[in-house]
This record gives structure tokens, sequence and C-alpha cells, in this order.
């Protein structure tokens, strides 16, 4: 297989970066998908050469490549409303500061231009991450939401970020949006929704992760169709569906990871219901030739387990496109 395949690092970052590196390096992994938190990436050490030419070297120790890199938490809180206890837990202190909740999304919007910033320093194209939503709170559309409110959530996204963007256009950098619930885009329509709201800038694609569309009832396959010129990167993680019982409903019901009770958990690549042959053919039909990344995450599952587990699964199922039709041995010419 052409494409690379990374390790995504985030559910990692309570390990040293060497540490994970030697690992995923072990089990035969060709690169890392670096997260920008616990000691893996800090986008305000940008422009400190030393720092960046050492995360460089220690990948280079151990045979592995860099080609995107992920700051989902900070790209969070950028948006989100409320500001509350759950960012506090998850944005370093230089973010939180003193838990303003403006000042927490100006410095979390700082710290995302510094991403992009990084990014070109590393040699890297694509920054993978979320946006927050000034709008997910009213998602279940009761009490009823006027539609002015709604049109000003979108507003207040490209607001926040179009002035981002302009940093990642100015570095060559591409910021690929992950559609997850608590999102500006969580869902098909809220995506094309939001792409209208910036315009359709091309500094602003999208990072294909099926898990959370399964359990919506989203088509992935038919998302990669639809989206193929904006799919800047691919994220492998899986979903179990659990509803059949009667019981269990898609919103999770406040239940802990691996409860039995839940209607659906991420699980490890390979193990659920997200159709990976499907998949992986529609990403040769729109020509996606960029990195794969395992995203592991799976509570009933030890992460030393899955993570080579997951890898060996991609390599099978992830073949490369045919050079040639099968029936063009039919010409007699």
């Amino acid at each position: 297989m052409t494409r690379p395949i990374t390790l995504f690092t985030g559910q990692w970052a309570d390990l040293p970066l060497e540490e994970v590196a030697k690992l995923a390096s072990g089990w035969g992994y060709d690169g890392l998908e670096l997260a920008c938190w616990g000691d893996h990436l800090d986008p305000w050490r940008w422009d400190d050469e030393a720092y960046v030419a050492g995360k460089l070297e220690l990948l280079e120790k151990y045979n592995l490549k860099v080609w995107a890199i992920s700051n989902h938490l900070k790209g969070q809180a950028i948006c989100d409303d409320p500001i509350d206890l759950r960012h506090e837990d998850m944005l370093s202190a230089k973010v939180w500061g003193d838990g303003d909740p403006e000042g927490v999304r100006q410095r979390a919007a700082e710290e995302m231009k510094n991403t992009a910033r990084l990014a070109a320093k590393l040699g890297v194209k694509t920054v993978i991450g979320f946006t927050g939503s000034p709008i997910w709170k009213y998602v279940a559309m009761f009490p009823p939401v006027p539609e002015a409110v709604i049109e000003a959530g979108y507003q207040e996204f490209a607001d926040r970020w179009n002035p981002i963007l302009d940093v990642f256009d100015e570095v060559g950098v591409r910021f690929a949006h992950e559609v997850h619930p608590s999102e500006i885009a969580y869902d098909y329509w809220t995506t094309v929704r939001t792409l209208e709201a910036i315009d359709h800038r091309p500094s602003f694609g999208l990072n294909w992760d099926p898990s959370h569309m399964v359990w919506q009832g989203i088509d992935p396959v038919s998302f990669l169709w639809d989206f193929q010129d904006l799919i800047y990167h691919v994220d492998c993680k899986d979903t179990k569906l659990r509803m059949h019982n009667g019981r269990n409903g898609r919103m999770g019901s406040h239940l802990p990871w691996n409860d039995p009770r839940r209607g659906w958990d991420f699980v490890s690549t390979g193990h659920g219901d997200v159709p990976w042959e499907d998949a992986f053919r529609m990403l040769n039909t729109i020509g996606y030739d960029g990195p794969i990344s395992v995203e592991w995450e799976d509570a009933g599952m030890d992460r030393l387990v899955g993570a080579p587990e997951a890898l060996e699964f991609v390599r099978t199922h992830a073949y490369d496109a045919p050079e040639a039709a099968f029936d063009a041995a039919f010409s007699s010419k």
C-alpha cells in the first residue's frame, strides 16, 4: 500500500512522545499524527528552531514521519458556548488563564494560528481539529429556537475562524475539520452550511472519521463521494451499534463508555459497524492519497493490543487501486 499509515497520538498523550514513537515504530507504523498536547507538540514554540528540529530528529530516530498534526482541544474552545469546567480540565493553563470565557476563546484562537505556523515549520500541510460551536446546545431544538439564532451561530463561527484561516493561507497549510457532534459541522447538512458560512475557503476542508457518522445514521461512504474534493485527511476509528434491544438510545443516555446500556460505543478499528471495505474502495475512487491515521479509542480493549491490531487491519483492507481495470485484458490491441 502506497498511502502511509499513521497513529494519532491524542489518546497517548499521557506518555512521553519518545515512548509513543518507540511503540509505533516497533509495530510498523509509517508515522505519527502528532497531537498538540502533552509533551508531543507545543504550538507556542513554533518559532523555536531547536525545538522543531528536535521533534523531527526524534521521529527520524524511530524511522517515522509526520504528515499531519492535530489540535482538537484548543479548537474546541474557539467557538464553544458555554466555556466551563469541561474546558478547564482539557486546556493548558496558558489558554485557560483566568477562565474568562471570551479570553479563553481568544487565546485558543491564537494557539490555532500558532498551530498552522508550527505545521509549516515541520513541513506539514494539514492541521486536524475541532471548531467548537455556539449553537450545539440548541441541537434538540426545544425549547424552540428562532432561525435567526442559528444563523447568528454560523456567522459567529465565520467571524472567529476567518482570521485564523488567514494565517493558514499565509503559511500554506490547510485545516481539516473533524465532523463531530458538538462542533459547528456535525452531520451532512451542517457540513454544507458550515462550508457556505465561510464561502468555501480552500484552506478549510474535512477530516473524515466515520465513527461519528455511523451512530448518527449517516452513510460515511456517500459522505466521501459528495465531499471528495474536501477530504484533506482520514482517521480510522470504529463504532459499534447496540440499539437492537429497544432500550438503548442513539444519544448515549449520559452513560460512560463501554456501559452495555449505551446505544453505541467507539471500538477499535475493524470491531464495529463502519463499512470499511466500501470506504477504502471509495477512497481509491476519489483519489485520496494522503495518510490513513488510526485513532485508537476503545474502552473495552487495551490500547497496546488495539493499536497494532488496527494497523494490521488497515494494511490488509486499505489496498491501492489497480493500475488497470480487469477488462483491459479483453482488448486485442
